[in-house]
């Protein structure tokens, strides 16, 4: 199982960085697990990377692995604009318990006008809160990897990518019953109302999936629908094994 670092580091990857695809700057506020995976992984994309923290121990701790790091508030609109918050084309609150100063941060971010305001929430309630106040992205990053991790830990799938509310893609072995047919003969999309995008042959790499592609022994399949069909597929997939 995939530490919980590299998780995040997966979310930013598919969550993070592909909505924000021309972003060259981004400014990060909280320098805990999360932030600090966001701010490292971007870094790894070639993003300039701004982080702060209240904390000079967290400062100092990862004022090696960061190019940009400072000790300041990110509830004050001052501190945030001497540090030209506003010359970022994002910002991403990653302040982990202190809700109340994860809604004083984003809204600092809000009343700069921050062209993208990305912010954490713990809670549905707090959630709702920072949309009110005016982020532009509200994440879960820590509900999204336990779904994520229920579901490769049943051993249903080896992968689990929350797309949207009611969308997923999910990676499995190809189920047994199904080996030796072609996607087209297999009707998988006509039986479970999901689509297989991708196949990965055992020892090789993913290819787009056709409805000649044959399904042998070791393949991986990708595949994508609504959450309650998925399930239904990944369900079927795991009791033929």
């Amino acid at each position: 199982m995939a530490s919980l670092e590299n998780l995040i580091r997966r979310w930013v990857v598919e969550r993070v960085q592909p909505a924000t695809p021309s972003a060259e700057s981004v400014f990060v506020i909280g320098l805990g697990r999360f932030g600090v995976a966001v701010a490292t992984t971007l870094m790894e994309l070639d993003v300039d990377v701004m982080a702060i923290d209240t904390d000079p121990k967290l400062v100092d701790r990862w004022a090696d692995r960061l190019t940009h790091v400072r000790i300041a508030d990110g509830t004050s609109s001052e501190a945030l604009k001497q540090l030209g918050v506003t010359d970022f084309d994002a910002a991403v609150v990653a302040i982990g318990t202190g809700i109340e100063s994860s809604i004083l941060t984003t809204a600092a971010l809000v009343d700069l006008k921050v062209e993208k305001v990305w912010a954490k929430a713990i809670t549905n309630e707090h959630g709702r809160i920072l949309e009110r106040v005016g982020a532009h992205h509200v994440v879960f990053p820590e509900r999204e990897m336990g779904e994520r991790v229920a579901h490769v830990v049943t051993g249903q799938v080896t992968d689990y990518f929350q797309i949207d509310d009611d969308f997923v893609l999910a990676e499995l072995n190809v189920p047994s019953r199904l080996v030796g047919q072609t996607l087209a003969e297999s009707e998988i999309r006509q039986s479970y109302a999901v689509t297989v995008v991708c196949v990965k042959p055992e020892d090789s790499a993913y290819t787009y999936a056709t409805s000649d592609s044959l399904l042998t022994k070791g393949d991986t399949l990708l595949v994508a629908g609504e959450v309650a069909n998925i399930e239904r597929f990944t369900e079927f997939a795991s009791n033929l094994k």
